[in-house]
């Protein structure tokens, strides 16, 4: 499409030159008929040798570039135009006969079934979702409209899905929860007889796996995203747009608050609440409750500014246990010599 008609759909000022718009790349590879952005100033003197047709940026880079879309925030208006131009997966529409649909579910006619999906009894399946190949929906599980489930995912009896939510390829809802209790020191299974809601707008990754509760519920809060491979115990609830990176792991009846970040393999353990707002450094271990809006690293978790300045000193340990034997030796001479010189008296 023209820029200018890119601009009016985003909301976005154009200025310079109107040239045909036919995808997004970055400005180091995009070609003639591409979009591109600034979003970071270090990346500022590219505009010089980008081949872009446009970029999106701030109002005061606009006259380094022939053609352009102004931006408050340019990396968010990227996504929207991302948006615009992304292709959706599949390549079918309805219900296809080769897909399982149990007599007493009951999918809309708006639907898209892919072959060999599996659709239990009484299961509801919203308008407009759409179900790919190999996916498991079991017994009583409720789909709110505009759902996309990928190939190969699961989602277990029970299982409730508001508006809008997105498993990736392999994702597993349901799955019981990691129960059991020791009997004659064998391992007696708990059966885990509760459910998983996810409301409105989540995203869950590729072979990523939420239990099912115990009792009660599992819950993921409204507009959260799960990355791929990540472990939600049974119990676990989070507030409203949570966001949990890849390999992290929370234990069971752990309680997110809303706006909490879990980066990449932390771990948290079970029975503790982690305040909203609060940030939970890359390979954090978490054995206590969070307050709101902390800041933290490291295992087990500290304030962020405090693991930094041990990082700093982390890695001069070598050399300060050198220096430390050192003084050390230094010591010993002089309180030896110390000894002599009183004996000496």
């Amino acid at each position: 499409m023209l820029l200018s008609e890119l601009a009016g759909l985003l909301g976005l000022k154009h200025s310079g030159v109107d040239r045909d718009i036919t995808g997004l790349n970055t400005l180091e590879l995009a070609g003639p008929t591409e979009l591109s952005f600034l979003a970071n100033a270090k990346y500022e003197p590219m505009l010089k040798t980008t081949r872009a047709a446009a970029v999106v940026l701030e109002e005061k880079y606009a006259d380094r570039v022939e053609s352009a879309l102004i931006s408050e925030n340019p990396y968010m208006d990227l996504a929207k135009a991302m948006h615009v131009f992304s292709r959706p997966q599949g390549c079918l529409e309805g219900i296809h006969a080769l897909a399982f649909i149990h007599d007493e579910a009951e999918v809309d006619a708006s639907a898209t079934v892919y072959p060999f999906a599996f659709i239990g009894r009484g299961a509801k399946i919203g308008p407009n979702c759409k179900v790919f190949a190999g996916a498991y929906i079991g017994e009583d599980c409720v789909l709110g409209p505009g759902c996309i489930v990928y190939p190969n995912c699961s989602i277990m009896a029970g299982t409730v899905i508001g508006t809008g939510v997105i498993l990736q390829p392999g994702a597993v809802l349901g799955g019981d929860g990691f129960g059991y209790a020791q009997v004659s020191g064998k391992h007696m299974k708990i059966p885990q007889i509760g459910t998983v809601e996810l409301q409105d707008h989540v995203e869950i990754g590729a072979n990523a796996c939420i239990d099912r509760a115990a009792l009660d519920v599992t819950r993921i809060g409204a507009g959260s995203k799960i990355d791929n491979l990540v472990q939600i115990a049974h119990n676990v609830t989070t507030g409203e747009d949570c966001l949990v990176i890849s390999q992290s792991g929370v234990a069971g009846s752990t309680k997110l608050g809303k706006g909490v970040i879990l980066a990449a393999q932390a771990g948290l353990v079970d029975n503790i609440t982690i305040g909203d707002g609060a940030v939970i450094g890359a390979q954090a271990g978490v054995t206590n409750d969070i307050p709101a809006g902390f800041m933290g690293a490291g295992s087990p978790i500290q304030e962020k500014g405090r693991f930094l300045r041990a990082s700093v000193y982390y890695k001069k340990l070598p050399e300060m246990g050198k220096q430390i034997s050192a003084l050390e030796k230094r010591i010993k001479a002089l309180e030896a010599e110390l000894s002599r010189g009183k004996e000496s008296e």
